[in-house]
């Protein structure tokens, strides 16, 4: 079966009230035909206070990655073997390392999405010439990748568990910092950048312009591969229900989700009609749930389709 027809759907589901309300009303019809052509599945149940999201846990299965501490991935060392020249050794600990806000209140810490500074590359690299040398003194090597994310080398993320993006934007941030005693240079580096960009020039010129200033960063996608992952295509993994998740925008979340059921959904099921080998993954919260139309029979065809809309229970497993 070609990984290329493979459909990895990320924030498939959320039971959040709101969500709940928005699917109240969902029609799905491309979805629950093409439900009714896969096998029974395989389920990946999980928790939300998980530090990997099922659709990246999910992504991770797809590309072969081993597991990492509490099933986190260790994307930035996968994305450096990616590299068209990668290091001469890239083996040991990696990191990313997102520039951020923080909204500090009465009681919680809460992070702003990221593209909300609106860093371009040249601000970027300015602050990472500002913050470099204070990681350089704990071992930590920090080199430019985008404007949102820097790519951070160093022994200490070897083994640590860090949370994902998506697991933290618009909530309080401090459930979803490392353990304090694994991560204790990175809660003290928290402690010194926050100081340190308080009132440093490069905020105060970005408030004068009435942007948000940077007070904090995120690690990401930390860990170590030993041996290079297999060589695999990625999944297609449409992005328009996560950014409205995130936001808690349900009535978006729904329209994304018909645009996606009259778009790559009725394409999958145009092909699994056609007898063409297809993977559809949808992901929650909590788990993820992957059929495929592999090995899949006439008897067991025609009794999937009277059985009826197989979503309902599936979005409960989510």
């Amino acid at each position: 079966m070609s990984d290329t027809d493979h459909l990895l759907i990320p924030f498939a589901a959320s039971h959040a009230p709101g969500c709940r309300q928005a699917l109240a009303t969902l029609a799905l019809p491309q979805l629950s035909r093409l439900l009714a052509l896969l096998g029974p599945g395989t389920p990946d149940p999980g928790a939300e206070d998980s530090f990997s999201p099922p659709h990246e846990r999910a992504l991770a299965r797809h590309l072969g990655l081993p597991d990492g501490p509490q099933d986190c991935p260790a994307w930035a060392a996968w994305a450096v073997r990616q590299q068209p020249e990668p290091p001469e050794d890239p083996s040991g600990g990696w990191a990313w390392v997102t520039p951020c806000h923080w909204q500090v209140g009465m009681d919680q810490v809460s992070m702003d999405p990221p593209e909300r500074l609106g860093l371009d590359e040249a601000d970027s690299r300015a602050l990472l010439e500002v913050l470099a040398p204070w990681f350089a003194q704990d071992g930590i090597t920090l080199a430019y990748h985008a404007p949102d994310r820097w790519l951070a080398r160093g022994a200490l993320f070897d083994g640590l568990a860090t949370a994902s993006l998506d697991r933290v934007v618009g909530r309080d941030v401090r459930p979803w910092l490392p353990d304090k005693a694994a991560g204790r240079t990175l809660h003290r580096l928290h402690s010194e950048v926050q100081m340190l960009l308080y009132t440093h020039p490069f905020n105060e010129a970005r408030i004068a312009q009435g942007a948000l200033p940077v007070n904090a960063f995120w690690v990401h996608g930390a860990g170590a591969l030993a041996s290079p992952p297999p060589s695999r295509p990625l999944p297609q993994m449409p992005d328009a229900l996560r950014e409205a998740a995130l936001r808690e925008d349900w009535p978006a979340w729904a329209e994304a989700w018909r645009a996606l059921d009259a778009g790559p959904v009725a394409r999958w099921l145009a092909r699994a009609r056609a007898g063409t080998p297809v993977r559809l993954t949808l992901c929650g919260e909590r788990g993820s749930w992957e059929g495929s139309n592999a090995r899949r029979g006439i008897g067991a065809r025609l009794r999937a389709l009277l059985a009826g809309d197989r979503w309902p229970a599936l979005y409960q497993q989510l």
